[in-house]
């Protein structure tokens, strides 16, 4: 997700009480002569980094020029960094922030680098010698944002105290034989940064069982077992979740995060765009036995996202099977192979109710996730099923091992889109019925 700008969001917030003040000083003050100095700050192309192994380094020699006419005294060049990538030895002359996740961004780190050496215009500089970064295991797509400023840049919202570096100062250098980017070139870009990761998402489904009238708890889940935490690109999402209930019920109350999108059908959402490694997330619903219904029951799938980086299929789909006193029981429960459509292990839970989260992560801008939902008395039960495949057992077991191979692009339509369209096709799967 390239950052929405390449300021900080403390200068975007305030920018139009600057504006304002700018205009009227500019109104106030005598005219400047058109043809006085200048200075415009320029960075060169910097290539992107693709099929990055997680713990390999990646080096970072921007180069820039002065492209007005006027020397500058002193330059900062900065970094901000996604949670995916860390840092080695940060220089004497650099300062870092760690940067919690706020609005639609996520948490990352800022590294902040002072020049204190003359810059003449149409040369162009380099550090003498790159900073470097470090994929982390969680790495997956990765952005880096540099920027070069005459003025000290001001920490985003959300910024710890700055750490001083501890290794050997840098200073710029001149590259002679270097091509100077073109007046009016950005003074900022966006790098990607694609590791050879993988992440997986997954679902565990559950039983509701009772007499027919009863109002149970339904609990079913989603997980990212891991090891990489995923970025979707700027305007997308993730991950979203389809909930289907068996037919002969209703939900009386649904989790806060999920939408009707038909029928018994809900679209329920992750909350932040990006997903964290080891993140869980648990749906609770209020639940009406309205009948019996003979081999009635609902599923738990992943939504339509691509997903190339998750190469374990057969968690993506988990069963919600109803068993109520004086009809006919269904059996099964917990996730399915090939979508659900057919075969794999069943597991479910016994009486009770419980949920679990995944692990714990070890980014800066890593986060509590908060459970929507309802609470209240049922008389009957439902009972939260394995997010693993085969076995039974009372809570979401053990998260399923991960897959390996390269990362591609994310795709897919706008989150609006997907939720309603993916809806729509789980409200015809309820009604229409669906193969065991």
């Amino acid at each position: 997700m390239p950052f929405s700008s390449p300021g900080p969001r403390a200068v975007r917030q305030t920018a139009g009480a600057f504006g304002a003040v700018a205009l009227i000083a500019l109104c106030a003050a005598p005219a400047v002569a058109a043809d006085g100095p200048a200075t415009g700050l320029a960075l060169g192309t910097i290539a992107p980094f693709d099929q990055v192994k997680p713990g390999s380094e990646l080096p970072l020699s921007p180069v820039f020029t002065d492209t007005g006419t006027a020397a500058l005294d002193k330059v900062w060049l900065s970094y901000t960094v996604t949670r995916g990538l860390g840092r080695t030895a940060v220089p004497s002359n650099c300062l870092s922030y760690a940067v919690g996740p706020a609005d639609e961004e996520p948490g990352h780190t800022q590294v902040v680098c002072e020049f204190d050496q003359p810059v003449r215009p149409g040369a162009a500089y380099a550090p003498e010698r790159p900073l470097t970064l470090k994929a982390l295991d969680r790495a997956l797509y990765e952005h880096i944002q540099v920027t070069v400023d005459s003025s000290a840049p001001v920490p985003d919202d959300g910024a710890a105290a700055p750490v001083h570096g501890t290794a050997a100062a840098l200073k710029l250098v001149e590259r002679t034989g270097e091509k100077a980017p073109p007046a009016g070139a950005a003074s900022s870009a966006d790098v990607a940064v694609n590791a050879a990761g993988s992440a997986d998402f997954q679902v565990g489904g559950a039983q509701l069982k009772g007499k027919t009238g009863d109002t149970v708890t339904l609990r079913v889940k989603f997980a990212n077992a891991g090891p990489a935490w995923v970025l979707p690109q700027p305007g997308q999402r993730a991950a979203h979740v389809l909930v289907t209930l068996p037919e002969g019920t209703s939900a009386v109350r649904t989790d806060t995060l999920c939408t009707n999108t038909g029928a018994e059908s809900y679209a329920c959402g992750t909350g932040a765009p990006w997903v964290n490694e080891h993140e869980s997330r648990t749906y609770t619903f209020k639940v009406k036995l309205d009948k019996a219904v003979p081999g009635a029951r609902g599923y738990v799938e992943l939504g339509s996202e691509a997903r190339p980086f998750d190469h374990v299929k057969k968690n993506d789909t988990a069963r919600i099977t109803l068993a109520v006193s004086g009809g006919t029981d269904t059996t099964g429960g917990g996730s399915t192979g090939d979508g659900g459509s057919k075969g794999g292990g069943d597991s479910t839970g016994g009486t009770g109710s419980t949920t679990s989260t995944g692990g714990t992560g070890t980014s800066t801008g890593g986060g509590t996730t908060t459970t929507g939902g309802t609470t209240g008395t049922t008389s009957g039960t439902g009972t939260t099923g394995d997010l693993t495949t085969g076995g039974s057992g009372t809570t979401g077991g053990s998260l399923a091992s991960t897959g390996a191979g390269p990362a591609l692009p994310l795709a897919g339509a706008a989150a609006v889109a997907v939720v309603v369209g993916a809806g729509a096709v789980v409200a015809a799967r309820r009604r229409g019925g669906r193969e065991d």
